[in-house]
């Protein structure tokens, strides 16, 4: 017998967003809009309608949202919904025949043509009537009863009791108390519903070791504070840090991941672990764990949160080497393999094998991730997780967010994209993303709508234009320029979005030509900064990156990824694309070539505006502050240096539509 469910008596097919079938739930957090969409139909020509009915993590339903057609004849029907509270929903599509409005459009061709106009009148006053012993007592149903009234006079004009029961206050009562035939209810879909940080905010990533002192120049988390004011200045929300733990000493690496280091090298905060301890321990030259909380506190006392880089692996000299060597894939040789990323090779850093013992891995995992969430981490940016199982991943997160939900868990997976999806799917509430290696036009349009396409159910991305291990040859090359338009596009493009220390300042000289490695590279060696000669010389970028935040706190488009859309543009280094939420409006306009003043035309969708074609607009460059006139047809030139972006707050727009 086959398993497939019936199809229903007005079938309802493809109901989306539906991950893995409806296996998984979507995503969406509090607030945030997303379209529900579903293919309703029957057969013949009577007329169907359909809805959502979204059910809360209470139980409770509603509201019930109508579907409209998308496209006329097309049977895809959708509506916009928006969960207003944390934890785990289910929504649903039901459909039903709708034979108010099949009369109606029945009677709108029978009666001017004259036929059957009394049995069509008398057929309609019975719908009506059966329609209005389904609307509450009161004004409501009088108004249905009124147009039942009109319908059985046979002193009016044929065409007056015609009209009288389709004013439009029939229309809008019997909108929100339909008449339904023939109900069919779609099988509910899970849906997970997270606190805005999961989709939204600003990280700023930096050394903590970097942040020292003349006298002594290894930081510390007491001197790393003193920072944390800068950063809150700009705007970010996040502070990351990579890994603060004990670090190895055995195949220690030198500067420039140089093999021999000397007993000053202070080697690479990935190669977690020493006799000092291990995942739960600190490194003594940051502090103690009494330190660590105190500078989780200063910054939440600048409304920033911490997040802490989980790399799920360890040094030679870590205490799980010994304690746990079936956690260690051994050679025939009884050697552990170091890990490699060909070409790249991590002599001083061992992987971990899965297989012996997934059980015991689990819950040291969870062990260790809870003793930081008790020091006031939330957020965890999790390295290289596409090395490891993702059914581990599924068993970690899922344990952690079913009793703290607001654990947020970033994947930075730059792996194949069937990977960087499933690790979406299984827990990680935020991806890095290919967003580094996307420079033209057509990448950068093709990706982000994959992205903000159906993927946005359940991947959000983290834009970081840089990382300790990514230098692009784009911002090599492009100088000052470079780093402000991939700045503009990370900060609006995508919700979520961060730099590493130094991009600020344009930090770009590489290890070699061809290498995406910084020369220096603080992964290697302490990497003080002068941010005050920096500033006060002119050789920061940090005022664009703070008025990038601030209009990205001020715009509630540009906290939202459904909502990005497209606008063609005459000219192949300009991109075009805007966002919309509520009222809110931004465009958005940038010149991809840092090397070469760029001018073309922008021609904007307006429909997707919600504006008439041929209206005028108002808008204002909320990085200049300067006000023009636009509408469908727009002249700009945008000149690297001065004016990478025009970032356009839509101040009035003519007539909307629907």
């Amino acid at each position: 017998m086959s398993s497939t469910p019936a199809i229903g008596r007005i079938p309802v097919r493809d109901v989306r967003p539906a991950v893995e079938c409806g296996g998984r739930p979507a995503k969406a957090v509090v607030g945030e809009t997303f379209q529900v969409t579903a293919t309703v139909f029957r057969e013949g020509h009577d007329a169907v309608a359909a809805n959502v009915v979204l059910t809360g993590p209470d139980g409770h339903h509603g509201p019930f949202t109508p579907l409209r057609e998308l496209a006329p004849g097309s049977d895809r029907w959708g509506a916009d919904v928006t969960p207003d509270a944390e934890g785990r929903w289910t929504y649903r599509v039901e459909a039903w025949s709708d034979p108010v409005a099949t009369w109606r459009k029945t009677a709108c061709i029978k009666i001017p043509a004259g036929i059957d106009t009394g049995l069509v009148l008398e057929e309609g006053a019975d719908l009506y009537e059966r329609a209005a012993a389904g609307v509450p007592e009161g004004p409501d149903r009088a108004t249905v009863l009124k147009a039942v009234e009109a319908l059985r006079d046979d002193e009016r004009p044929v065409a007056a009791r015609l009209a009288g029961a389709l004013v439009p206050e029939v229309a809008e009562v019997l909108s929100r108390h339909p008449l339904r035939e023939f109900v069919t209810t779609s099988a509910p879909l899970p849906l997970l519903v997270e606190r805005e940080r999961a989709l939204f905010g600003s990280w700023y990533e930096f050394f903590p070791r970097s942040e020292g002192t003349p006298e002594e120049p290894h930081g510390t988390f007491r001197t790393a504070a003193r920072r944390l004011p800068a950063i809150a200045e700009m705007g970010f929300d996040v502070v990351y840090l990579p890994p603060i733990h004990p670090i190895g000493t055995t195949f220690r690496k030198g500067p420039n991941n140089a093999l021999s280091a000397t007993p000053d090298d202070v080697g690479v905060p990935w190669a977690i672990g020493s006799p000092e301890g291990g995942h739960d321990a600190v490194h003594p030259q940051l502090g103690t764990l009494e330190d660590f909380e105190w500078f989780v506190e200063q910054a939440r006392s600048l409304d920033l949160e911490v997040a802490l880089d989980f790399a799920l692996q360890c040094s030679p000299d870590h205490p799980w080497v010994s304690k746990h060597p079936e956690w260690f894939h051994h050679r025939p040789d009884g050697t552990i393999a170091y890990a490699e990323n060909p070409p790249k090779k991590y002599q001083d850093i061992y992987p971990i094998a899965f297989d012996q013992d997934m059980d015991g891995l689990v819950a040291e995992t969870v062990r260790v991730l809870r003793h930081w969430m008790d020091r006031g981490v939330r957020i965890f940016r999790v390295d290289n997780p596409h090395t490891k199982p993702v059914v581990f991943w599924e068993r970690v997160i899922g344990e952690i967010n079913a009793a703290d939900p607001d654990v947020i868990f970033l994947a930075e997976a730059f792996t194949r994209p069937a990977m960087m999806h499933t690790l979406a799917q299984v827990g990680f509430q935020q991806s890095y993303t290919y967003f580094t290696w996307r420079t033209t036009k057509e990448e950068l349009t093709e990706y982000l709508g994959e992205l903000s396409g159906e993927a946005a159910a359940y991947m959000r991305p983290n834009f970081f234009p840089n990382t300790p291990d990514i230098l692009h040859a784009y911002l090599q090359h492009g100088g000052r320029p470079a780093f402000e338009v991939r700045a503009v596009l990370a900060a609006t493009l995508s919700p979520t979005w961060g730099i590493y220390s130094g991009y600020e300042l344009c930090e770009n000289t590489p290890l070699r030509e061809g290498s995406e490695e910084y020369l220096d590279s603080e992964k290697y060696q302490l990497r003080p900064r002068d941010w005050e000669a920096a500033a006060r010389e002119g050789r920061t970028i940090a005022p664009l990156i703070t008025r990038l935040n601030a209009v990205r706190r001020a715009h509630p488009a540009l906290r939202r990824l459904r909502n990005l859309r497209f606008h063609p543009t005459d000219n192949g280094a300009l991109l075009a694309y805007s966002k919309r939420e509520g009222s809110d409006t931004v465009i958005v306009v940038v010149n991809l070539d840092p090397h070469h003043t760029q001018e073309g035309t922008v021609s904007l969708d307006m429909p997707h505006l919600g504006l008439e074609y041929g209206a005028s607009l108002s808008v204002r460059d909320e990085l200049t502050g300067e006000t023009y006139a636009w509408g469908g047809s727009n002249y700009v030139r945008l000149e690297p240096g001065r004016t990478p972006a025009h970032v356009l707050h839509v101040l009035n727009g003519g007539s909307r539509s629907s």
